[in-house]
């Protein structure tokens, strides 16, 4: 990688860019000709050889969490301690940026970073931000130093002045440090969560001296790294108030170099988004206010017109990199005629999965093909977003993801409340009068926390009341012996007596019972691991090469539910694996992939599914991600006609089909395979007796997997004691946004601005309304409200190819607003 950094930092173009920076002329800088990650590479360039701060302002945010991650993994020191930090992100304050007021800890985090950072003026940083950001008014710099507090080790300090001066800045008192604007005190140690640092401080005092400063992760409460000095800086943006706000560019130093990748376009979306909104102009800065503040900067433009007219311009000659379908036969001809023509081959990754995937690859096809076997190229340990051909430097960059058609993440920080264990999650979830369930002594009353001595020590403790108000103290340290009570809802459980036999008995009871179940289901399980089943064939080029061609990054769970399947497949006694997850998590992909697994066998697959509409979605995905393997995929369905539903019997019958995706339907008795293999079903549990008799009889010798996200108790628990193997899929993909959940009053304008924000972004609504008698006024109230959205209605009264039709029409996007029943 510092090889790489050191070409274009001394390449000439780098030169003349300083030149241009540091010359007295009027006018902007056009680099031109500039392509892909490119563009944070020349940007890390310029900044290593020039004392400045550098501003990048790219077009919206998504573009701006790329070019932000690609400087990023270019400067390896990126370091844990945010002072030595070179490479900032600067976003909105708001969740999302209509919804004024919802502010965001995570983003409200990041922002105070970049303001402290440029009011200490100590060290020059590179900061990444997008219109939004830009267009938001910042506190001045006199009240950011109102609102800091420095602190060093050996500073004299008293604990109550830093206790009432944290109380001043807003922080709030808690007993255990998780999310940001939050602080406790015990004993002699101040654990203080700042707006300057991801993680919080812990303060170690000596009396009133400043022992020692250290970050922790507030997970496990385990120290990260020591520091010499720490800045403490309160939650700015609640503070503030509105006319004390300044604009962004007269906050930074005039030497700031401001990186723009179309200006035209930045001022367009400010005007856009913000031009029309009266009540938010004291938060937001107008787009002819940003363009007044630009003139007193140094401008670099890398978009593909200049704004500027008076530009000097610097020429780069590069080319995209190409795609190539995932036809590796092309990718190494490609990389053989770069290195005719002397140009050094770069394939970057942080992945060493597909690196291996790219060797293997390489390796099977130059096999074959013995004059491209001297085909070679450099692995860079780096991810970056888009590749590039640079002609002047003789240099080929090609990223691993866009090589196999795969979708690439960006990475920001996480929500804060994600990151709590589930230990000091539950203590501090816990109120005052929970019921909670201690292993030795059963269950008693939650009554808060308590400092008692313990041979001369102050410790924190969790007293718990018992039966006859005993009282029981656990240490803190002992957090793992209790949990909250789960029982049956609406009706409190009886308090055990500490010292009385009543809660051994239950649980030996407890044990007892356990151990009946689990005799019946042990010799249940034997009787289904003693049965011969189809031993299928190691994983071949082809289950490789579809495996590689999956578009997103496989997640941890997704990849372990892939190999549990695999591995049962090829093991010699039937699978019968439940694989959960919820909506959206990657069930279908591991699926896909089993199915074809048994295909490359020569074994055919049946997938059942509920509905015909669910139907429908798998044989479409399962058809775009096999198109170009040699699989034969078909559906039935009521829904096809008596002819055409003839014809797909008798092409499984014949051996043609290779995969048939159904409703119930498939379980008829005229459906006859002609070597099952796989039987895969889609949510078991909206089946019914009949259908799961059938089943049984299907799948005596036939290797089972089951897809659900919500699993009947009964499937549950077979698999949590092991009559049926499970797999849990609990990582969503890559840049999932969580869901969000409000509730609101009726109100019009709310309704309105959700309709607009979610198609203004390309995305669908769905307006729940769950009475079928008036559900045609509630369309056109919201006709009236969004003129010009293309609605639909769908009820449970509709004519069944009626609604179909409309639901169809729905999922290929030709309506914007659904109007249904649930």
């Amino acid at each position: 990688l510092k090889e790489f950094l050191e070409i274009y930092h001394k390449d000439h173009r780098s030169s003349e860019i300083i030149d241009a920076i540091e010359s007295q002329e009027e006018g902007s800088i056009h680099i031109q000709g500039i392509l892909g990650s490119s563009k944070p590479v020349v940007g890390a360039a310029v900044f290593k050889r020039s004392p400045f701060n550098h501003f990048f302002i790219l077009p919206d945010k998504e573009s701006a969490a790329y070019f932000y991650n690609d400087l990023e993994n270019l400067f390896e020191e990126q370091s844990v301690n945010y002072n030595k930090r070179k490479v900032l992100f600067f976003p909105t304050s708001y969740k999302k940026h209509h919804q004024i007021g919802e502010t965001d800890n995570t983003n409200l985090l990041s922002r105070s970073e970049v303001l402290n950072r440029f009011a200490a003026e100590r060290r020059s940083s590179m900061v990444v931000t997008y219109p939004e950001a830009l267009c938001e008014k910042v506190i001045t710099r006199d009240f950011l130093n109102k609102n800091l507090f420095r602190l060093k080790t050996g500073d004299m300090v008293s604990l109550d002045f830093l206790g009432d001066l944290l109380v001043e800045y807003d922080f709030e008192r808690v007993e255990f440090v998780v999310e940001p604007g939050q602080f406790s005190i015990r004993g002699g140690i101040v654990d203080v969560f700042s707006f300057s640092n991801d993680f919080p401080f812990r303060i170690e005092f000596f009396g009133d001296e400043v022992e020692s400063l250290r970050t922790f992760n507030p997970a496990n409460q385990l120290s990260i790294n020591k520091l010499a000095r720490i800045t403490l800086l309160a939650n700015i943006q609640d503070r503030e108030l509105d006319e004390k706000r300044v604009p962004l560019l007269s906050y930074i130093q005039k030497n700031t170099v401001l990186w723009f990748d179309d200006i035209q376009f930045t001022l367009d979306r400010i005007e856009m988004e913000f031009g029309k909104a009266e009540k938010i102009k004291n938060l937001f800065l107008a787009s002819d206010q940003i363009l007044d503040d630009l003139y007193h900067f140094r401008i670099i433009e890398f978009g593909k017109k200049s704004f500027f007219k008076d530009s000097r311009i610097i020429n780069y000659k590069m080319d995209p990199q190409p795609s190539f379908n995932k036809n590796f036969d092309l990718l190494i001809h490609n990389l053989n005629e770069n290195q005719k023509r002397g140009y050094q081959n770069i394939i970057t990754t942080d992945n060493p999965q597909q690196l291996e995937r790219i060797y293997t690859i390489v390796e099977d096809v130059t096999h074959d093909l013995p004059e491209l076997r001297n085909t070679a190229f450099t692995a860079l340990n780096i991810s970056f977003h888009e590749g590039f051909i640079d002609h002047d430097l003789n240099i080929v960059c090609y990223t691993d993801h866009q090589i196999f058609d795969r979708y690439h993440r960006f990475r920001l920080k996480e929500s804060y409340k994600s990151k709590e264990s589930l230990s000091i999650k539950e203590l501090y979830n816990l109120n005052k009068g929970d019921f909670v369930t201690h292993i030795d002594h059963g269950i008693g009353v939650f009554d808060g926390l308590e400092k008692i001595d313990n041979n001369g020590i102050q410790q924190e403790a969790i007293r718990l009341v018992y039966a006859n108000s005993d009282l029981l103290y656990i240490s803190i340290h002992s957090l793992h012996r209790i949990s909250k009570y789960v029982g049956k809802d609406g009706s409190a459980p009886k308090l055990h007596r500490l010292g009385s036999n009543a809660w051994n008995k239950l649980k030996e009871k407890t044990k007892k019972r356990v151990k009946d179940i689990a005799k019946d289901l042990i010799a249940l399980y034997a009787k289904r691991k003693s049965t011969k089943g189809f031993s299928f064939s190691p994983d071949s080029y082809l289950q490789h090469e579809l495996e590689a061609s999956f578009i997103y990054e496989d997640t941890p769970d997704q990849l372990k539910s892939t190999l549990d399947v695999k591995k049962d497949m090829e093991a010699n006694h039937p699978m019968d694996r439940l694989v959960c997850g919820d909506v959206g998590f990657g069930k279908t992909e591991v699926a896909i992939r089993a199915a074809f697994k048994a295909v490359t066998d020569s074994k055919q697959v049946a997938v059942l599914v509920p509905t015909t509409i669910l139907a429908l979605q798998h044989y479409r995905t399962f058809s775009e991600r096999l198109k170009e393997f040699p699989c034969n995929v078909d559906y039935i369905n009521r829904f096809k006609s008596a002819k055409q539903q003839k014809q797909t019997l008798k092409d499984l019958e014949d051996g043609k089909l290779d995969i048939l995706i159904g409703t119930h339907r498939l379980i008829s008795k005229d459906v006859k395979f002609k070597n099952l293999g796989l039987f895969v079903v889609d949510e078991e549990q909206k089946f019914g007796v009949a259908a799961k008799e059938r089943l049984k009889q299907m799948k005596v010798n036939v290797d089972t997997l089951t897809l659900t996200a919500t699993p009947i108790p009964r499937t549950l628990q077979f698999s949590l004691m092991g009559a049926r193997d499970l797999s849990i899929i609990n990582t969503p993909p890559a840049n999932r946004y969580p869901i969000q959940t409000e509730i609101h009053p009726f109100n019009e304008t709310i309704i309105r601005d959700a309709i607009i924000y979610e198609l203004s972004r390309g995305g669908q609504v769905y307006f729940v309304h769950n009475r079928v008698q008036n559900i045609i006024e509630v369309t056109v109230m919201i006709e009236k409200m969004v003129p010009g959205i293309r609605i639909a209605v769908a009820h449970g009264q509709m004519d069944g190819k009626h609604l179909e039709k409309t639901m169809l029409d729905f999922i290929e996007g030709q309506f914007d607003v659904l109007v249904a029943t649930t």
